[in-house]
């Protein structure tokens, strides 16, 4: 249930992206970038195609997110919001939360304006179930952005926080990343059953949501 904290956090993160569009561009043309230099460099055709576009499409996603997950908190440090934040006396799970929420959208939008580039670079006739996606690549961006949004707060106090949290997301990230191509190149080329990884997907998402919320007000609070 969205509370009205969490609403009012999740309206000014959407109000503020959507005015300057900063970290939505920066996704979408870092994307566009990595779909492109792939076609090219791969050639893609027939089953070739949909043996990477599963895994194009997987990291396509996990170095775009980056940009915007190292902008989740900047605008809060720039004006010192976060010291308001930390005072306010709602809980800081609910902060996460929207936080969470708003860059699972912005990614999302990203996925739905890439798909079209996809099939058209990438000469995809998808031999799967289609619909299996629709659950599969929200599973994996969550797990992304979930993950992003509390390693960004735990980068949040040092100098080089960029760099931090690629190396401390990507490395957890990597079970996740495996289930998303496996699933999604299982779907596109309609061999094996991707069950098993959507599956793992949605108990990784379980349990590392779960984790960020336990100790999200810990790290955030933290000097």
């Amino acid at each position: 249930m969205m509370t009205r904290a969490m609403w009012t956090h999740l309206v000014k993160d959407l109000r503020i992206e959507l005015r300057s569009l900063d970290a939505f561009v920066s996704m979408l043309f870092f994307s566009l970038l990595v779909v492109v230099l792939f076609s090219i460099a791969f050639d893609p055709h027939g089953e070739f195609s949909r043996d990477i576009a599963g895994g194009v499409l997987s990291v396509a996603t996990m170095f775009a997110s980056v940009s915007a997950l190292n902008q989740a908190w900047a605008r809060e440090i720039r004006h010192n919001v976060i010291d308001a934040q930390r005072m306010a006396p709602s809980p800081g799970a609910e902060l996460f939360l929207a936080k969470v929420i708003a860059n699972f959208l912005f990614v999302t939008v990203v996925q739905v304006i890439l798909a079209p580039f996809f099939l058209i670079f990438y000469n995809l006739h998808i031999a799967g179930q289609a619909w299996l996606l629709a659950i599969v690549l929200p599973l994996g961006t969550w797990a992304l952005v979930g993950n992003g949004i509390f390693f960004a707060a735990l980068s949040i106090r040092t100098r080089n926080r960029e760099l931090l949290l690629s190396l401390i997301l990507f490395p957890i990230f990597i079970p996740a990343l495996l289930a998303m191509v496996r699933a999604t190149t299982s779907i596109l080329t309609g061999d094996g059953d991707p069950s098993l990884w959507i599956k793992l997907l949605l108990g990784y998402d379980i349990i590392f949501t779960t984790v960020s919320l336990l100790l999200f007000d810990v790290v955030f609070h933290a000097e």
